[in-house]
């Protein structure tokens, strides 16, 4: 669209309806009356041409299922066969509710399945109930422009209506709406690689989004195939959990003459496409979504290992961003085929949340020596409507190019923005076209980049291999060295113990220690003798099983480095667990000859428990960009607050002179 309006200054003319809600709506119910009376009256612009055809062979046909042939008919695949139009409808002030659901009921099926998720009915109920149905029918029905939007422009005024709608619902915008140039450079750096054979002749591409909100990315992606190869057949696939946002992409699909097939539900619990893989895939999923409500589903499809799709593991219940991941992995085609690419928006959390063999890093690990992970682009920060946090692409591939084959890519482009002229919640930064040709350049020419030190962007791209990410976790331990003491403490802590509440000798015990409060003894064995001694000669009962015994230890015993090694039954030496740590070590370095050197001339009494042992892997990205910024000269300090505190002086002076 080059010249009128704006998308983001028509769509508030559309929310301008408010208006007439006002008083009879609440400001978060506004877009349950707004979104679905937009999409109906743009649905009857796009009909306008051909509705006196469909009526026309509708009153011809004397057949049960005719669907398609009123398809044909009305040259889209959608038809209304309704005597009633928009304009007809908002022309009747008396029969208003009547005609609108006349006209209503005169949609092909698929368009009355998109209109009963927004609840329309009820919503015509109650405008008509607050006598302002007419009103609001004739306020939409006053916007010709609508009329002459392009699909592609309707669909920016359908995701700003979205956008607004989630703002005024205090709900998280980015769990609809993706910004349009995020969506450009993901589709970019998906397809780029492909470019020559998306090119070629006799290509059908399917792709899936199984979050695909008002279905942005989806429709981004396809344009950009279109423009690298006209005659390619794209069919878009989407799933989606929010109705509204399921109904706007489904519209959408009609009028864009899509074949594919946007399915309503949750694709944790309710996978839409089972056994059914695809070309490309690419989601931006609510960051940090939790799963608690499918768990059980979940949970029950990752133990039939990885004939599901959650075999790899399960993350924690309060972010499921690796199991849209799970589930996009479980949808690539088989590389003896075509193969798969996808791409996913994470927070930083995917990259290291997670210590050694928990669901996170097995996951991690998974994909990492499966070799699916091409690169991984960080992105600045502000780019999103919900959210101010740093976020990452992840590209994924099961046939990638040879020269990248056991090897990850990653891409440090945080410094690639420009500030916008006005903000949008918390989106205050944006990429510009030409960013983004730079950005996809730099990924396509990673290796060449990063091995080119004279390269302007050198610093900004390194190549790891993927066993680089890989670490053993190594638990060091030790020796468990005690005394033995007896004070006034100590009694109290003997009282306290849970354990020796329900014992009837515990009182008795206590008042016979008190005679020994002030000693201590370096020995298990001395504080033994001593205490037994001084319980029995007072007419007290030792403590005796387990339970009590350990109890008894646990409060008299204390840490102290010149104490007494502690040993098992069998002359084992027992570790401290307070003295405990962990050290991850690099898979290809040698645990011993690393603990050797960085650990022994430190702690010489130290020892690895190897049955401890576990693998990990993660991806500190942060890490591998960090650059060394010296804190300012001492000089340079102090020379700043000499004038700080000159200008105060200099203040205070004019105040009390």
């Amino acid at each position: 669209m080059t010249s009128g309006p704006t998308h983001s200054k028509m769509a508030n003319d559309i929310w301008g309806v408010a208006d007439l809600l006002r008083g009879d709506y609440k400001r978060h119910e506004y877009g349950q009356v707004i979104l679905p009376f937009t999409l109906l009256r743009r649905l009857d612009a796009v009909m306008a041409p051909t509705r006196q055809a469909v009526r026309d062979r509708n009153s011809s046909l004397d057949i049960q299922n005719k669907q398609r042939l009123l398809e044909i008919a009305a040259k889209l695949p959608f038809y209304n066969t309704s005597h009633q139009d928009f304009a007809s409808v908002a022309a009747d002030s008396t029969n208003v509710a009547k005609n609108l659901r006349d006209y209503i009921n005169g949609f092909s099926p698929n368009v009355r399945t998109i209109l009963s998720r927004f609840d329309l009915d009820n919503q015509i109920t109650r405008l008509a109930g607050a006598k302002i149905l007419y009103l609001v029918l004739g306020r939409f029905a006053a916007m010709s422009w609508l009329e002459k939007l392009s699909n592609h422009d309707m669909g920016y005024v359908f995701e700003h209506l979205i956008r607004k709608f989630a703002e005024d619902s205090n709900e998280t915008a980015g769990e609809h709406f993706t910004p349009r140039e995020i969506i450009k450079l993901m589709v970019n750096l998906l397809i780029a690689p492909d470019a020559e054979t998306v090119a070629g002749e006799g290509q059908v591409i399917n792709i899936l989004d199984p979050a695909c909100g008002t279905g942005g990315m989806l429709t981004a992606a396809e344009e950009h195939i279109k423009s690298i190869n006209p005659k390619a057949e794209v069919y878009l696939f989407g799933q989606e959990v929010n109705a509204e946002s399921w109904a706007v992409c489904e519209s959408d699909m009609l009028m864009r003459f899509q074949r594919g097939n946007i399915h309503f539900g949750n694709s944790f619990s309710d996978d839409g496409f089972p056994g059914r893989k695809f070309d490309y895939m690419l989601a931006n999923p609510p960051f940090g979504v939790e799963w608690k409500k499918v768990k059980d589903t979940v949970e029950a499809e990752a133990e039939l290992g990885h004939s599901g799709r959650f075999g790899a593991g399960t993350p924690r219940i309060n972010d499921g961003s690796f199991l849209f991941l799970q589930h996009m992995i479980s949808k690539m085609e088989p590389v003896e085929g075509k193969g798969s690419r996808l791409g996913i928006v994470f927070n930083g959390s995917p990259l290291f949340t997670g210590a050694a063999e928990s669901g996170e890093s097995k996951i991690r690990q998974w994909i990492l020596e499966n070799d699916w992970l091409e690169g991984i682009v960080a992105l600045p920060d502000q780019l999103f409507y919900n959210t101010g946090i740093s976020t990452y692409f992840w590209i994924l591939s099961n046939r990638k190019a040879t020269k990248l084959r056991d090897k990850v890519i990653l891409l440090d482009v945080r410094d690639q923005w420009e500030k916008m002229r006005k903000s949008f919640g918390d989106k205050r930064k944006q990429i510009s076209d030409d960013q983004i040709e730079h950005i996809t350049e730099l990924y396509v020419d990673a290796l060449k980049v990063a091995n080119d030190d004279t390269h302007p962007d050198h610093a900004k791209v390194k190549v790891f291999r993927t066993r680089d990410f890989g670490y053993r976790r190594i638990t060091i331990e030790r020796p468990l060295t005690l005394r033995f003491e007896i004070t006034n403490d100590t009694l109290a802590a003997l009282a306290d113990a849970k354990a020796l509440a329900k014992w009837d000798g515990r009182d008795a015990m206590i008042e016979a220690l008190r005679g020994v409060v002030g000693s201590v003894w370096w020995t298990k064995r001395e504080a033994t003798n001593a205490l037994h001694a001084a319980v029995v000669a007072a007419g007290g009962t030792w403590p005796k099983g387990t339970t009590l015994t350990k109890s008894f230890w646990a409060v008299v015993a204390v840490s102290d480095p010149e104490g007494e090694v502690q040993k098992d039954k069998d002359g084992n030496v027992l570790p401290d667990p307070d003295l405990r740590d962990y050290e991850n070590i690099p898979l290809d370095q040698d645990i011993d000859a690393y603990f050797a050197r960085e650990i022994l001339p430190y702690l010489p009494d130290a020892w690895i428990d190897y049955e401890k042992t576990k693998v990990g892997y993660e991806i500190p990205f942060t890490r591998h960009f960090y650059v060394y910024t010296p804190p300012r000269p001492l000089a340079a300090i102090d020379a700043e607050l000499r004038e700080l505190e000159t200008q105060i002086q200099k203040l205070l002076g004019e105040v009390t002179g």
